[in-house]
Parts: structure tokens; C-alpha cells; sequence
């Protein structure tokens, strides 16, 4: 019999479909047949039940082996992971204690400027002061010296 039909457009057909049974019935399956093995083994049962334990505890250092490395592995990266990041953390304080120092050599080189730089100009300041007012007693001396000429000269 053919597995494809062919149908006319204009008549209705039906189609089946059919879904998988799921896992329960595979897992069930497994079951039985390692049941018929078991049963069907030219072995005795104590030799089963040898083997059966045999092949469990290499099962159980195969996984316990396993379990060890993967262990050693998170605990390995974790690790790195945890060096890196405090090499970043001491690299950010190193470069936070430069800045700092930098910082305060500004600070002080500022300071050191700013006060030349007042005691300059108190200098000149002073400077200035000297100078005006030895030019105003040069010029009260020369008012003074003309004023005693004028009056000499109005006596004689």
C-alpha cells in the first residue's frame, strides 16, 4: 500500500497524525530489558550482583574524579580571577596615590607662587611709595628754596 494518497481538492479528506509516546514509555522499556538481561545472563546472580558492584563503584570514582576536576578547575579560575582583580584594585590605589602626590606638589608650587608673588609686589608697592614720597620732599624742598629766594630777593 502506498504511504502518500492522492486526493481531490474539491472532496474533504481527514488526516491522522501520530504523536510520540514520550519518554515514560522508553524509560519502561529500558527497564524490562534490563530485566531480560539480567534474567537471561549465563551468569549466577552472585556474579551479576559482583559485576553490578564492580561496574557501580567504577562508575562512582569515575564521577568522583570528575567532581575533584571541575572543583580544582572553579577553584583554579576563581582564583585568578580573584588575583586580577586585586592587581587592578593595587594598580587604581597606585595611580590614585600619584595623582594625589601630584596634586599636592601643585598645591604647594602655587602656594610658593602666590606668595613671591605678593612679596613682589609689597616690593613695589613699597618701591613706589619711597619713590613718591621722595619725590614730594624733593618737591616741597624746591618749593621751599623758591619761596626763600623770593623773599631774599625782596629785601634787597
Amino acid at each position: 500500500m502506498s504511504r502518500y494518497q492522492e486526493f481531490d481538492d474539491d472532496e474533504p479528506y481527514v488526516v491522522i497524525e501520530r504523536e510520540s509516546a514520550g519518554f515514560t514509555p522508553f524509560l519502561m522499556g529500558l527497564a524490562l530489558g534490563a530485566a531480560a538481561a539480567l534474567l537471561m545472563a549465563p551468569r549466577s546472580g552472585a556474579a551479576t550482583r559482583r559485576d553490578i558492584r564492580r561496574r557501580a563503584l567504577r562508575v562512582r570514582r569515575a564521577a568522583e574524579t570528575v567532581a575533584s576536576d571541575v572543583t580544582e578547575t572553579v577553584v583554579d579560575t576563581f582564583q585568578d580571577a580573584r588575583r586580577r582583580v586585586e592587581e587592578q584594585i593595587d594598580t587604581a590605589r597606585q595611580a590614585v596615590e600619584l595623582k594625589r602626590q601630584q596634586v599636592h606638589r601643585a598645591m604647594e608650587a602655587g602656594r610658593l607662587a602666590a606668595h613671591e608673588a605678593r612679596e613682589e609686589l609689597e616690593q613695589r608697592i613699597a618701591e613706589t611709595k619711597a619713590a613718591y614720597n621722595a619725590g614730594a620732599a624733593v618737591a616741597r624742598n624746591g618749593r621751599t628754596s623758591v619761596a626763600a629766594d623770593e623773599g631774599d630777593g625782596d629785601e634787597g
